[in-house]
């Protein structure tokens, strides 16, 4: 999804660069219209904190050399602003702060507006902009905007792109916007809006990108997007939509991309599904679907990315899928209601990126790969799957993402070895046996972030060892039959957040290189034989008592006050 939302920025890039060159190839250079720069200081003025260094070349009188401003090259007037902050910088992320100014309302012959990432910048959106009658793209977005969506841009009609994504907005769609008949990019996502897309949308018939993603809108799909023919890209997803899918959405044949993933969604998914021949991802994932999976999803050739996790989804895979969607690669048919038994034959022979397979009553042993060594992220957890897992994963040397929890798989944990990029691994709730100590030093984990090893019978000590791992931000070891004492070591972990070792064998004192663990935002020690003062710093003053119940001696706060010998 990310790197769909990326080639589409790329390409509202390209319309903005090719409106900008348009206008500035010229013989001569004229000076900055002093008009114009005085907009540009208005807009300036409104913010009070600026730590991206943009303003530091706001100097001078020709406002055409300023950072972010192009102007046409003859008449000097400015038709482009743009600032933008896509990353973060390395000491804490540049961002603005302060009041979007009304002043660019006074620019005449801007037809490029891109603010984004600024972050810090409030106030609602100016009616001003709507006297921009050459506009072509107003790009607001991930700043802190509030307020509605003025009806009065649907007086824009050179528009193409319009996005107001990451903000605060509030309210409906204004129906005016239906008037934009030269819209190709419409995106509202991340806001608070409600309501439903109004039925004067159905005139977009330029409409190539729709995001309306991450909002409050409720009621039924309205049936009129499937008159879009244009449309390639469809996000309604982390919504509140209910009712069933309209079957005219499966008119969108030009249509790559539809998540309507998030929502209320109820019904069988139609079995019209398969004419979207030019989709190549479709998720309807976290959703209240019934019935089977229609076997005309087999007849989508494009098809690269398929999630339906998380429904009532029930029966089997249809035979057709053998067959079809050649060009499949990622698939999450995770808890529904659906009887696999086994891992098929013709998903265990594909060229597969990403397996999501959990909850789906899949029994025996762990499957095996034609081609494992593409395979990027693994999840057969909730299942029945037994055995041992010694050598599982010799074969599949490109995994990053391991979830197998679970399940009913049996191994010596000290002779499990797991590839050198692993990045997730969740074993917790299997029957896995063996020392610790002989894990940590058969898998170095150079780049592992959350190892979730718990509901085992693992024992053995901590190994000093496990400061190596020094990119684990998450570390799951309860419920084992782990001894000795905690080690110093584990407080070198700096990028620590999430720390459980509660119900184990652990004696001794909590270390006081604890006090390194800045980040640590969950901390859970109980049911050990542990003693002594607790750290009276952060992070351990923010934990409940229950975070240190039930060991030996443990005293001080949260806890009650220690007594000499307990010291």
């Amino acid at each position: 999804m990310q790197c769909q939302r990326w080639v589409f920025l790329l390409l509202l890039i390209v319309l903005v660069d090719s409106v900008v060159f348009a206008q500035s190839v010229a013989d001569s250079t004229a000076a900055c219209s002093a008009a114009d720069r005085a907009a540009l200081v208005g807009f300036k003025s409104g913010i009070i904190l600026d730590t991206t260094g943009v303003f530091s070349t706001w100097i001078g009188t020709d406002c055409c050399a300023w950072e972010g401003v192009q102007c046409n090259d003859a008449t000097g007037r400015v038709i482009s602003l743009q600032l933008q902050r896509l990353h973060d910088d390395e000491k804490g992320g540049g961002y603005m702060k302060g009041n979007l100014s009304s002043s660019l309302g006074n620019l005449p012959f801007l037809e490029v507006i891109m603010l984004t990432g600024l972050k810090q910048i409030k106030g609602i959106i100016p009616e001003s902009y709507t006297k921009l009658p050459r506009l072509t793209v107003l790009v607001l977005e991930n700043m802190m905007l509030q307020g509605t969506i003025p009806s009065s841009l649907g007086q824009l009609h050179l528009l193409q792109a319009l996005s107001l994504s990451g903000n605060r907005l509030q309210g409906q769609l204004p129906a005016t916007l239906g008037g934009l008949s030269n819209l190709i990019q419409m995106n509202f996502g991340s806001n608070f809006l409600t309501g439903t897309t109004p039925s004067s949308f159905k005139n977009l018939q330029k409409l190539q990108y729709m995001d309306l993603s991450h909002n409050l809108f409720s009621g039924a799909i309205p049936a009129l997007l499937g008159q879009l023919q244009t449309l390639t890209y469809l996000d309604l997803s982390a919504n509140q939509f209910s009712d069933q899918i309209p079957t005219s959405l499966c008119n969108l044949k030009k249509a790559g991309f539809i998540d309507l993933s998030q929502n209320n969604l109820t019904g069988e998914i139609p079995n019209q599904i398969g004419n979207l021949d030019s989709l190549t991802t479709l998720s309807l994932a976290h959703n209240l679907l019934t019935g089977p999976i229609p076997p005309s999803v087999a007849k989508l050739a494009q098809l690269s990315s398929f999630n339906l996790s998380s429904n009532t989804i029930s029966g089997t895979l249809p035979i057709e899928l053998a067959s079809g969607v050649p060009r499949l690669t990622s698939i999450d048919l995770s808890y529904n209601k659906l009887s696999l038994g086994a891992v098929p034959n013709w998903l265990r022979n594909r060229d597969l990126y990403d397996l999501n397979l959990a909850g789906c009553n899949i029994a025996g042993s762990l499957p095996n790969f034609t081609k494992p060594g593409n395979i990027h992220s693994i999840d057969l957890s909730d299942n029945h799957l037994t055995g041992p897992i010694d050598l599982y994963f010799k074969k599949l040397s490109n995994v990053q993402n391991i979830k197998l929890f679970n399940n009913l798989l049996t191994s010596d944990i000290s002779k499990i070895a797991f590839p050198y990029g692993i990045t997730l691994l969740d074993l917790h709730s299997n029957k896995l046996y063996g020392s610790l100590t002989g894990f940590l030093k058969n898998n170095p984990g150079k780049f592992l972030k959350i190892m979730d090893l718990s509901n085992n019978g693992i024992a053995g000590p901590i190994a000093s060892s496990i400061s190596n791992i020094t990119t684990l931000e998450r570390l799951n070891l309860s419920r084992n039959r782990i001894t000795g004492t905690i080690p110093p070591s584990l407080g070198e972990l700096e990028g620590l957040e999430w720390l459980d070792l509660s119900i184990n064998r652990l004696t001794g004192r909590i270390p006081t290189t604890f006090l390194d663990l800045k980040k640590l935002k969950h901390l859970n020690l109980r049911a050990n034989g542990l003693c002594g003062q607790i750290p009276q710093e952060r992070p351990f003053s923010i934990f409940p008592p229950v975070a240190y119940a039930h060991n030996q001696c443990l005293c001080d706060k949260p806890l009650p006050r220690c007594h000499g010998r307990d010291q």
